[in-house]
């Protein structure tokens, strides 16, 4: 790229490309600065940086008032993620929206690569996710096989378990148009849902270079707080099958999937002796069971 065209570049291609960034939290003050100084020192500025607290007791309000008062703050008194995430969607103002986690954090060049990737390609994609580092309790881990990131049209892998990182995407707001939002009534499993609707129809750009920093081992995750989480994966499929108009071999592969998901937790519920989960579940594979009979 000569010089000349990249001050073209800078000031006529990239103006006009605007991001929101949303930050969801809910008493992390600990962990926050490290995500906010890592949305602030990105290469490629963000329009507006918005953080959705969602009834933090632990001086949230305080340290991004006296401390950040450039972030937008906004208080949602609905619990829960979902409902954190999609107040931070419909207030802002740009056309592209960055997801981040209170707890995870940015090389400071991944809104740059994303934005450049995204307008160097003659396809109209709709979301970029990236590769990312998983820290654990200070500690770096690999990650399994099972979580490969892909680009390109990924329903099927995203249907196991959850492939795209929130933290690691850079959306296009439009889309909530046609999919809809994070689903509220899933305490969990919400970003797998959304990956799913979005991936039955749309092709995902994939950047692999790790610019994302995912962190865990802390105790208030949300995964650690709910068993069996394949249940609310469950939710999510039959809900896409039945509701969302799915390509027929999308349809055969959800099933699939989805009667392998009932029998892993029936399996664990007769493990806990649980049996109204058992009678539950059984009834739902019985169900599908039989619409596979009908689908052949």
């Amino acid at each position: 790229m000569t010089k000349i065209y990249r001050v073209f570049y800078e000031l006529v291609v990239t103006k006009d490309f605007k991001i929101s960034i949303i930050i969801p939290t809910l008493n992390r003050v600990k962990y926050l600065p490290r995500a906010l100084d890592s949305a602030l020192n990105q290469t490629f500025k963000a329009t507006e940086i918005i953080v959705v607290d969602n009834g933090s007791s632990d001086g949230t309000l305080e340290l991004i008032k006296e401390k950040y008062p450039l972030v937008t703050l906004l208080e949602e008194s609905k619990l829960g993620v979902s409902a954190a995430r999609n107040k931070g969607i419909i207030s802002s103002k740009s056309d592209w929206v960055a997801f981040l986690d209170s707890d995870d954090a940015w090389d400071n060049r991944k809104l740059e690569v994303q934005k450049n990737a995204l307008l160097s390609n003659s396809l109209n994609y709709k979301l970029v996710h990236t590769e990312e580092i998983w820290i654990k309790n200070n500690i770096r881990i690999n990650q399994m096989k099972k979580h490969q990131k892909f680009g390109g049209y990924i329903f099927e892998k995203c249907l196991p378990l959850c492939c795209i990182s929130p933290s690691s995407v850079l959306i296009q707001k439009n889309i909530f148009n046609q999919v809809g939002y994070f689903d509220e009534s899933l305490p969990v499993c919400e970003d797998y849902d959304l990956w799913l609707k979005i991936c039955s129809k749309e092709e995902v750009l994939f950047i692999d270079q790790k610019l994302t920093f995912k962190y865990g081992g802390h105790n208030d995750q949300l995964s650690k707080s709910f068993w069996g989480m394949d249940r609310f994966r469950i939710k999510s499929i039959e809900n896409l099958i039945l509701n969302y108009d799915l390509k027929s071999y999308q349809k055969h592969i959800a099933i699939k999937i989805l009667i392998k998901k009932i029998l892993i937790v029936i399996n664990g519920a007769h493990k806990r002796k649980n049996y109204s989960i058992i009678n539950e579940y059984e009834k739902k594979l019985n169900y599908w069971e039989k619409v596979v009979i009908q689908l052949n």
